[in-house]
């Protein structure tokens, strides 16, 4: 069966003339068409079978017929905003609040991981009205505008643009190639020291700190996984200043590092964030995202008078659609599948290491796994357009 409309080449010129052209493509000297998708794999309009390494959305697979279903069904009764009363909106809060601590009980529901990261902020900032925020190094946490000022990753590509005065970037925690290495007998209290100095030159300079924001490994950063005790060190010097910790489970969370469900638990029980974002995976491919945080921080956000309302958030066929990716997760263990099959493949990848010196570190959970090429295992320099050349073969 094919859902080809148009033959490559027209699809292709139509897309030159009507999608943006900042709007990038896979693969652009020979772009894949693809028209189908099942399970892990993808099909081209050939009938030609690719197994899917790139999504980090469809979660449960593509096209679960538990998640299509209960999207179909939902959306033949009643589809509305969430004024209304329903039952499917408080179901699914319970539910993803089960997945989390006990503090972390009230959620806003959204449509994208963007708008999630981007109310965080709003939540942040009127807490207790501070303005500053502290973002790491090469962070990427969407494409609106409140966001990109805090993505190093995308705001050190414009030449001209000029940095936000109320952001602070902070070192990355990368043990491999970062400022303190695996060979320090303590990275996670240097890193976390890092931003207790940001702190202090921002209240030299009459600021205050609103937020602290990380992704709980970060994702277009490096698949960087941040040293053990660094979040709960960060978070005491964030909340002495006044801020709030904003963990950005957009990419990693929804079990996906095997061990735990949520990607910040890996820095021990002990770690509970203010506010956490998820998006990408909730919906396995619905638009749909959620921020989740205390009741002290949801209260304080009432507060500032001003009512917020979101028009598809928390809709009843996305709150179906999310209902039913947490259950396929759960009834088919896919967290202890990702710690399963994450564990085969770093092990596969290790012993391509000891065949190849351009590979230089291999680090990853469960199926949020990474591998650094370099031209030099001493000196680390980047093999960038080696890595350019394996991805595309």
């Amino acid at each position: 069966m094919s859902a080809e409309i148009f033959d490559k080449k027209t699809t292709i010129d139509l897309r030159k003339k009507h999608i943006g052209p900042s709007c990038k493509i896979f693969f652009s000297d020979d772009p894949l068409k693809i028209v189908r998708a099942k399970g892990q794999y993808m099909y081209d309009e050939k009938g030609q079978r690719y197994l899917d390494c790139i999504n980090n959305v469809a979660h449960v697979g593509h096209c679960h017929s538990d998640v299509v279903q209960a999207g179909a069904q939902q959306m033949q009764l009643l589809n509305t905003n969430s004024r209304f009363l329903h039952d499917k909106l408080v179901l699914y809060a319970q539910r993803l609040q089960a997945k989390l601590p006990d503090k972390l009980s009230v959620c806003y529901f959204v449509n994208s991981g963007s708008e999630a990261n981007d109310l965080a902020l709003r939540l942040a900032k009127q807490f207790r009205g501070h303005k500053d925020v502290i973002t790491l190094e090469n962070a990427y946490h969407g494409h609106v505008s409140s966001l990109i000022d805090i993505s190093p990753y995308k705001f050190q590509q414009l030449s001209d643009a000029e940095q936000n005065p109320f952001v602070h970037v902070a070192p990355s925690p990368d043990v491999y190639r970062g400022k303190y290495r695996a060979n320090h007998p303590d990275p996670a209290s240097a890193y976390a020291n890092d931003v207790k100095d940001i702190i202090d030159k921002v209240h030299e300079k009459g600021g205050k700190i609103a937020a602290f924001i990380a992704e709980s490994l970060q994702s277009c950063g490096g698949q960087v996984i941040p040293p053990v005790g660094y979040f709960q060190q960060v978070a005491e010097h964030v909340r002495k200043a006044g801020g709030v910790f904003i963990a950005d489970e957009v990419q990693v969370g929804f079990g996906r590092v095997g061990t735990h469900f949520w990607a910040f638990q890996l820095q021990g029980e002990d770690f509970v964030p203010d506010i956490v974002t998820m998006g990408k995976p909730i919906g396995n491919g619905h638009p749909m995202s959620c921020v989740v945080t205390t009741k002290e921080v949801a209260q304080a956000f009432m507060s500032s008078g001003m009512e917020y309302f979101n028009t598809f958030g928390g809709n009843p066929v996305s709150s179906a659609i999310g209902l039913a990716v947490l259950e396929v997760i759960e009834k088919e263990d896919l967290q202890g599948h990702a710690l399963r099959v994450g564990r085969y493949l770093t092990n596969q990848l290790e012993k391509q290491k000891e065949k190849h010196p351009l590979i230089g570190d291999i680090r990853g959970c469960g199926l949020f796994v990474g591998v650094e090429l370099v031209r030099d295992r001493l000196k680390l320099t980047p093999a960038t357009a080696e890595a350019q050349e394996v991805i595309y073969k």
